[in-house]
């Protein structure tokens, strides 16, 4: 009942005329976003996390538009995988396996609708899947000592890449670059100061929503100059045609257990630190082929292929904001762009963030469920727009995404050395992108590293410097074990799926064109 009564609370709050143009604003945002090949939810947020200080958004507001932003781009993602076979993001993958032959054969429209009903199903239950996980996970929580925090960071890091990484190894490092680059400044305990090179404004670090601008948003900008003029008119949304928006009752009854069980999955590995939405979406298609795919329709337009992942990446992305709201680990990279903002807003995220801050968390949820209800009133009637938006070329959106970095972070630091260090963290994305190394773990090491390295120091001050004292509780052997297996299970299950997933693509027969 006190759960009940808190989101009744959060409703009081996110029901303002500020707050719901800010959620509106926020769906609308995100699904175009979504929508465009490439950007996905990580890259929209990190755009416009300068905008959101640039307008002196306090931190309720501020969040419900950027997560409202986190939403509408898992349901903008659909968009472009149906109707272009060209993934929003990753998780949008194995919509293009069945969505993209329903357009091809005049069901375009059915096709979206059903993705976005199912996206609405799996991101709403997996709301209240947090409101009901999320306080039991912190009273879990205030069982942690230094030791135990220290092993969960390390169990973000182990885990954070997942199924998206096809080389542990490469996440291993771009882990180990983050929490390089997050050692530089002043010392807190000796007051020396490190990796500083004689540079005065290094001492205080470097600002972490600087290094996610970059990391993000600029190296798309100089993806786009790399390749200036390929594909530079954009998507062709006119070969498809939508057909019917509607879809028959039949075809909802068909795919409702596809969307219950990906909702189920999705949340699940939504949860679990590091799995996110890739996960869920894959998981959620295998899953749902093995159950129901007796004749053999999965990969030639069948609905329930859209569903079930679709379902599935839409309560990850729910799932993922569990523990990062009450344990203050990301579980999905998006995630960690948004606990960027709210440690940039002065709000610790994790056990107390519930008793400090309560009006932000039930204020943020129930912000969700009625994002939720606008991306379900918006995507069935607007589609004809959003296909539109495709056809936006990227001559006219790449400097619109430099022009809203550079003005956001000089009104956030009023620093032109700041702007340097963007266009720095640009080319380093740039580089690590070429190379094939996630970015994820890059910014986990930012966020996190300070944090880890004290609850380090922590540790070892109590037990008088006995390293053992990091695998003496349950609890912390329990979180050692969790990362040693996320470390090692993902490139197993990687190999399992993804052989399927290029298997089905090959027997769908796709045009590129």
């Amino acid at each position: 009942m006190e759960t009940l009564a808190a989101l009744g609370d959060g409703f009081w709050i996110a029901l303002t005329i500020q707050n719901l143009g800010l959620a509106l604003t926020g769906c609308f945002l995100g699904t175009i976003i979504g929508a465009l090949p490439g950007l996905g939810p990580s890259n929209g947020v990190a755009i416009l996390i300068p905008l959101a200080f640039s307008l002196g958004l306090p931190a309720t507001p501020a969040l419900i538009l950027l997560t409202s932003v986190y939403y509408g781009a898992m349901y903008g993602g659909r968009i472009s995988s149906i109707l272009l076979n060209i993934p929003g993001d990753e998780p949008a993958l194995m919509t293009t396996l069945d969505g993209y032959p329903m357009a091809r054969r005049g069901q375009a429209g059915e096709a979206l609708a059903i993705s976005g009903l199912a996206s609405f199903v799996g991101a709403f239950f997996a709301t209240w899947g947090l409101v009901f996980l999320a306080p039991q996970l912190v009273k879990l929580a205030l069982l942690f000592g230094p030791a135990e925090y220290f092993a969960l960071f390390t169990l973000a890091f182990a885990t954070l890449g997942g199924l998206t990484s096809r080389n542990q190894a490469k996440s291993a490092f771009a882990a180990a670059l983050g929490l390089g680059i997050a050692m530089i400044g002043v010392d807190g305990q000796t007051g020396v100061p490190r990796f500083t090179f004689g540079e005065v404004h290094f001492y205080d670090g470097i600002d972490f929503l600087v290094a996610i601008v970059g990391l993000f948003a600029i190296s798309e900008v100089f993806l786009f100059l790399e390749h200036r003029g390929e594909g530079d008119k954009g998507g062709d949304g006119s070969k498809v045609k939508l057909g019917r928006i509607v879809p028959p009752l039949a075809m909802i009854r068909q795919t409702t257990g596809s969307m219950t069980r990906g909702t189920l999955i999705g949340f699940v590995a939504g949860v679990l630190p590091g799995a996110g939405a890739s996960l869920g979406s894959f998981v959620a298609y295998s899953m749902e082929k093995r159950i129901a795919d007796r004749k053999g329709t999965f990969g030639t337009g069948d609905p329930r292929g859209v569903a079930a992942p679709e379902a599935g990446n839409n309560a990850a992305a729910g799932g993922a904001l569990v523990p990062m709201l009450a344990l203050g680990v990301p579980g999905s990279g998006t995630t960690a762009v948004l606990l960027a903002m709210l440690l940039a807003l002065n709000i610790t995220p994790g056990p107390l963030l519930f008793q400090q801050n309560p009006d932000v968390v039930w204020g943020l949820i129930a912000a969700l469920f009625i994002g939720n209800l606008m991306l379900l009133a918006m995507n069935l009637p607007l589609v004809g727009l959003f296909v539109r938006v495709l056809q936006i070329p990227p001559r006219f959106l790449m400097p619109a995404v430099a022009m809203i970095s550079f003005v956001g972070i000089y009104g956030i630091s009023g620093s032109t050395f700041d702007l340097k260090v963007m266009i720095a963290f640009g080319v380093m994305g740039w580089v690590l992108r070429k190379l094939d190394v996630p970015l994820v773990p890059v910014i986990l090491g930012v966020l996190l590293g300070d944090q880890m390295e004290k609850n380090l120091r922590r540790a070892m001050t109590i037990s008088d410097g006995d390293i053992w004292a990091l695998f003496a509780s349950p609890l912390s052997i329990t979180l050692w074990s969790l990362a040693i297996i996320g470390f090692v299970l993902p490139p197993l299950v990687g190999r399992y799926f993804r052989p399927k997933i290029a298997d089905t693509a090959k027997a769908e027969g796709a045009d590129p064109d």
